[in-house]
């Protein structure tokens, strides 16, 4: 016969499975959502070509401030990038100094999908040189001239800037005298350190690197018109971990304001 008190054996057991019962719910909402909360959590990873990294942190920093969202950029040649992504390496975004390659990036497969290789600014070739250099005034007919000995461009099977520099050259038929005086580099970023550092007497760099360089040297723009305009393509990948981070970052890329700072970086805004 019962004298009315509760088993403390019956009451403990029966605690443990409600507590069992709601970790396994838990446990459950847990597992359905860790997709999500994955995603939340991951950075946007960027493969960002080699001219941004003078102009590209800086907005990066903005962007973590303004959305929270953390980013991560690595820099090199637009086409060293295409080959890791179609590689399997896992970034977000592919910022390229061409629309060459982000369009073989979207019919190879490897863009997220409904992303199209979009242009999001247009680059400038300059040719600089040192302050100290006494090479004359500077100028492309220069480059022949006795007074250069070499001349550094980014590796023109790898960097966009590298084939606009081989461009020019033969447009304004200078090729055949100063193909001996190139001294190639891997990107337009150490094709910038080679003038800089007097490895080069001179480079064929992109803008955004000689606005960096303003207390150390020159520059002179590179007729537009002898090369093929550099427009600068993005595209979202599906390699990555942060497909909706990589979205809002891309628009952020494209708005008005990020395209008035790029131009005053070196970067011209496109239509």
């Amino acid at each position: 016969m019962s004298n009315g008190r509760r088993n403390p054996r019956t009451h403990l057991r029966g605690q443990w499975r409600l507590w069992v019962a709601a970790l396994s719910v838990v446990m459950f909402a847990v597992q359905s959502h860790a997709p999500l909360l994955a995603q939340a959590g991951a950075p946007v990873r960027i493969a960002a070509a080699a001219d941004l990294e003078p102009l590209l942190p800086a907005l990066l920093t903005h962007y973590e401030r303004q959305t929270g969202q953390h980013v991560e950029a690595s820099f090199a040649s637009s086409a060293t990038l295409a080959t890791q992504i179609e590689n399997g390496a896992p970034f977000d975004v592919f910022l390229s100094a061409d629309m060459a390659l982000p369009q073989k990036i979207v019919h190879d497969g490897f863009a997220a999908a409904g992303s199209v290789a979009r242009p999001y600014a247009r680059g400038t070739l300059v040719l600089w040189t040192r302050n100290q250099s006494a090479v004359g005034p500077l100028t492309m007919q220069l480059l022949a001239s006795p007074a250069i000995h070499s001349i550094a461009i980014a590796n023109p099977q790898h960097a966009p800037y590298g084939r606009a520099a081989m461009q020019a050259l033969t447009s304004l038929a200078l090729l055949p005298a100063i193909e001996p005086k190139l001294r190639t580099a891997e990107n337009i970023a150490q094709a910038a350190q080679f003038a800089s550092t007097g490895n080069a007497d001179v480079g064929l760099i992109s803008l955004t690197s000689a606005l960096t360089l303003t207390a150390q040297g020159h520059y002179v723009a590179v007729p537009e018109n002898a090369y093929r305009p550099i427009l600068q393509g993005s595209v979202a990948l599906k390699g990555g971990a942060n497909a909706k981070g990589a979205v809002t970052f891309l628009g952020y890329l494209h708005s008005p304001a990020v395209a008035q700072q790029l131009q005053q970086g070196g970067l011209a805004p496109v239509p």
